[in-house]
């Protein structure tokens, strides 16, 4: 299902398809919904990096803004690719973001940096969706941009990107994370429309802009803008997106939608996010299994136990 290909970073090619690669996530944030405060601090945010590196993990992606469900992360968008990523939503303008680009350098560059002092061999990524952000990451040694907007926030990303020759993995993100509660429900075929639509915009946005085919990787975007159980019909048809051609990413690691399927075993509450581990794998292995040539997660070592044998199973399959 997959085709072996190689992904261009900044200073670098990586292949993908041939094996799963794991993107550990290092929150730099007092609010993400996973793990927020923990890693604020810099020196524990390095060094919980550098362990998710010895743990095995491929990339490590570094955010400093929280983009959970209600969060007021945005900024001015395009409104030509905002119509076309969304050609069903009203009212795609963003107001000013809870966080600054100067408040997030200031958080995310000393770990960068860091981490890269120590393990200049690490292959960094800014999740942002700030082009001044990015720009700054890049020029401190990042190697990917891992946009959650798809380019659609902020205009000036795209022709940043380019400029780098970096990596950029392009997310559709339905609406913004404050309206995610109250969007209108999608049924499967809808959904998976426009979630390719979406993918489809960001990516021609991205070569139009001058950042190559080859650079880009896409993610569907799992929990931005889906209704629980959308993310399960997405997951399901995840495969039906590699006809894009570009690999894929996958981000289903501690995801609301899987503490709500767990909801029976904890008294009819949502499992909250520390019990929500084995579910993640679960829905790892079938990301893998539908398609994904990187996943995104919040613990490394069994994300790459995991991988081995879903990979496994994608061989002979």
């Amino acid at each position: 299902m997959r085709k072996v290909i190689e992904w261009r970073l900044r200073s670098r090619t990586l292949e993908l398809g041939r094996r799963t690669l794991v993107m550990g996530v290092v929150n730099i944030t007092p609010d993400s919904f996973s793990d927020g405060g923990s890693f604020l601090d810099p020196e524990a945010a390095i060094a919980h990096g550098l362990a998710l590196l010895d743990e095995g993990a491929d990339i490590l992606d570094l955010g400093a803004e929280s983009t959970r469900p209600g969060s007021r992360a945005g900024g001015a968008a395009d409104s030509d690719l905002a119509s076309a990523v969304h050609p069903n939503d009203e009212d795609l303008s963003l107001g000013t973001p809870a966080v600054s680009a100067e408040e997030e350098q200031a958080r995310l560059l000393p770990v960068m940096r860091g981490i890269l002092a120590a393990r200049p061999e690490a292959i960094v990524s800014v999740d942002t969706y700030k082009a001044a952000t990015a720009r700054a990451a890049l020029e401190a040694g990042a190697e990917i941009v891992n946009d959650v907007s798809g380019l659609l926030w902020e205009p000036e990303m795209a022709a940043v990107c380019a400029e780098a020759g970096c990596g950029v993995v392009l997310m559709h993100t339905r609406g913004r994370p404050e309206e995610w509660r109250t969007l209108r429900h999608l049924a499967s075929d809808e959904l998976i429309f426009t979630v390719r639509a979406g993918l489809e915009a960001s990516l021609a946005a991205a070569v139009k802009a001058g950042i190559a085919a080859e650079a880009t990787v896409l993610d569907p975007g799992y929990g931005f803008g889906k209704c629980f159980e959308e993310n399960y019909a997405l997951l399901a048809r995840q495969a039906e997106l590699i006809s894009l051609g570009r690999p894929l990413l996958a981000g289903v690691s501690r995801k609301s939608f899987l503490g709500r399927t767990l909801a029976p075993l904890n008294d009819g509450e949502d499992a909250p996010v520390a019990a929500r581990e084995t579910a993640s794998l679960a829905a790892l292995t079938a990301a893998i299994l539908h398609g994904a040539s990187i996943v995104r997660v919040h613990t490394v070592r069994p994300a790459v136990e995991t991988a081995l044998i879903a990979d496994a199973i994608a061989a002979v399959g």
